[in-house]
């Protein structure tokens, strides 16, 4: 009898235990389905917020330079802006300026490098600089008719170039007092249609204008140089 209480007790204890050690692992589980959802939205949260925080920096810097480039292009159209007035200002007094010193040099058959005679040309001419005021240079390149238009304007360009390095260089003269061109074959200073002629044709011609008074000017012309072959 003791022995039938015993073990019905004990099944009646598991009978009724049982669905409550199934409810617990139920509740177990669920609670860690919950760990996971909420990992897992926390994950996705943390993702979102990266990727906002990633795109606000890429639109700030975005604006930054935007705002760089902004201000480049209003410096550099300041800068276009003064240069115009500069050039305007010089071309509306060009009626004032006259011209005081010249020198001419010439260069080899598709040369555009200065010989030492050249220099020493251009030296004579530049000893007149320190005591000119007021004065712009006018350098014009030339060259002879051999070949395209196009390459001996190029050529006739890098010429005047040469000089104006030169002598900005070695006299120390600001950029704003050159104004040069190169005018190829356009304007002939001999015929062309013999050797000596095409010699003098490839040159480098610069005039020295100031407006100052007769009295302050620089005297005479210094029209130096001879063809020294091109």
């Amino acid at each position: 009898m003791f022995g039938l209480a015993g073990c019905a007790t004990k099944n009646y204890v598991r009978n009724q235990t049982a669905p409550l050690v199934t409810h617990t692992g139920e509740l177990d589980q669920k609670t860690a389905e919950n760990n996971r959802d909420i990992h897992d939205v926390d994950q996705r949260a943390q993702a979102g917020i990266k990727q906002a925080q990633d795109a606000a920096d890429t639109a700030n810097q975005n604006a930054q330079q935007a705002s760089q480039s902004a201000n480049q292009a209003d410096t550099a159209a300041n800068n276009v802006a003064q240069r115009a007035d500069s050039l305007d200002a010089v071309v509306k007094g060009l009626d004032n300026y006259k011209q005081v010193a010249n020198v001419s040099v010439t260069f080899g058959f598709d040369k555009s490098v200065l010989t030492a005679d050249d220099k020493q040309q251009l030296d004579s001419f530049g000893a007149q600089l320190n005591a000119a005021k007021n004065y712009i240079l006018e350098v014009t390149g030339g060259t002879d008719t051999t070949g395209p238009a196009q390459y001996n304007y190029e050529l006739s360009q890098r010429r005047a170039d040469a000089v104006v390095q030169y002598l900005a260089t070695k006299y120390n003269i600001p950029a704003r007092r050159f104004y040069l061109i190169g005018i190829g074959k356009d304007e002939q200073v001999a015929p062309d249609n013999t050797a000596a002629g095409r010699k003098k044709n490839r040159r480098v011609e610069v005039q020295l204008l100031s407006n100052m008074s007769s009295e302050n000017s620089p005297q005479n012309s210094a029209s130096v140089g001879q063809p020294n072959g091109q």
